[in-house]
């Protein structure tokens, strides 16, 4: 079933977005306001950055300017952007995902953003891949466990990831 279901079909099209000229503050604000974890920066139908809420935790912890409302979005946000087209299946856009270590991408066609999905948009349709992630997590938990117990052991300390 997965392999019909294209990206297109369940991306959001009415996603959050701010314009380039927009504060970190203003940022923050638009993501509370509207509760999503990240933001499109566009002008017009034009891509021009995401800012995700790591993006604004870095900013406030390492510029120097310490005022959200004196930051710009566009000078903190990412711009290498990796991005999917809407007739790819949600298969293909959870290997891109994985492969760039991501849980978003904006959805391009004919060089426009035209939405928005997310990795909570492909679990709700393959909630397998939910199953999957959390047995892979608890695999690497159990793994960080074991070699951090052995390092206890023999008097060394390492720091956990």
């Amino acid at each position: 079933m997965e392999e019909r279901i294209r990206v297109g079909d369940v991306m959001t099209r009415n996603f959050t977005n701010i314009r380039l000229d927009s504060t970190l503050l203003e940022c923050a604000q638009s993501m509370m306001k509207n509760r999503v974890g990240s933001i499109v920066i566009k002008d017009g139908d034009n891509l021009h950055g995401i800012i995700t809420e790591k993006d604004i935790i870095w900013a406030i912890t390492k510029k120097k300017c310490r005022d959200l409302d004196k930051i710009f979005a566009r000078d903190i946000a990412t711009k290498k952007i990796v991005t999917i087209k809407p007739d790819a299946t949600l298969n293909q856009a959870l290997e891109k995902m994985n492969k760039n270590k991501i849980r978003r991408m904006p959805v391009i066609s004919n060089k426009k953003i035209i939405g928005y999905i997310t990795l909570k948009d492909i679990v709700k349709f393959m909630p397998s891949v939910f199953e999957e992630s959390r047995e892979f997590e608890r695999i690497r938990e159990e793994t960080e466990k074991i070699e951090r117990s052995e390092h206890a052991k023999k008097g060394e300390f390492i720091e956990s990831t």
